[in-house]
C-alpha cells in the first residue's frame, strides 16, 4: 500500500478510533494543504463525533483575522515558519475550544521557494490541552499534490503519537 491517499485513510481511521475512545475533539488550521487534512478527517463516517472544525487560512490576512496571528510575526518570519505555525495552532485551540489542534503552513509549489525555504518546506504546530506546543519543520519532495499529501500524512502520524498527552 504505497498510495498516499490509502495511507492517509488508514491513519484517519486510527485517529478516529483513538479520539473517540478518549472523548477528544480535533480542530485544524491549514494553509498550503487547503483543507486536505479536514477533508481527509471528514471522509470517515461518524467524524462529527471527534472532528470539530477547520480554518483554511491561505492568506496572511486570513491567518490574522481568523486565528489572531500577529501581522508583525508574519512580517518578521514569513508565513512559512515554525513561529507562525505555533501562533496558528494557539489560535485553533483558543477559537475552537478543542482538546487537540494542528496547524500546517508551507510551500507546496511549484513556485514560491527560496534557498532558505525551498518548495516542499512545511511547518507544523501540534497542541494538546495542558501540554507544550510541539513544532516541526519538514521538507517534502514531489509535485504540489504529493507535497500536500505528504504534509497531511505527517500531521496524522504526529497526531497519533501525541494523542495520549492531553491532560484530562
Amino acid at each position: 500500500m504505497d498510495n498516499l491517499e490509502d495511507l492517509i485513510g488508514v491513519r484517519v481511521e486510527l485517529l478516529a478510533v483513538r479520539m473517540q475512545q478518549k472523548g477528544w475533539r480535533l480542530a485544524c488550521a491549514e494553509s498550503c494543504t487547503g483543507g486536505l487534512l479536514a477533508k481527509s478527517c471528514t471522509d470517515v463516517a461518524g467524524s462529527s463525533r471527534w472532528f470539530e472544525c477547520a480554518y483554511v487560512t491561505y492568506s496572511n490576512e486570513a491567518k490574522s483575522a481568523m486565528l489572531d496571528v500577529p501581522p508583525e510575526l508574519l512580517e518578521a518570519n514569513g508565513a512559512v515558519s515554525v513561529e507562525v505555525a505555533q501562533a496558528m495552532v494557539k489560535g485553533v485551540l483558543d477559537k475552537a475550544g478543542v482538546d487537540v489542534g494542528v496547524s500546517i503552513t508551507g510551500i507546496a509549489g511549484p513556485g514560491g521557494g527560496t534557498p532558505e525555504k525551498p518548495v516542499g518546506t512545511v511547518c507544523f504546530g501540534f497542541a494538546a490541552k495542558g501540554r507544550d506546543i510541539e513544532l516541526s519543520r519538514e521538507v517534502f519532495r514531489g509535485d504540489r499534490n504529493r507535497i500536500r499529501q505528504q504534509s497531511v500524512l505527517f500531521a496524522l502520524d504526529k497526531l497519533l503519537k501525541i494523542k495520549d498527552s492531553v491532560s484530562e
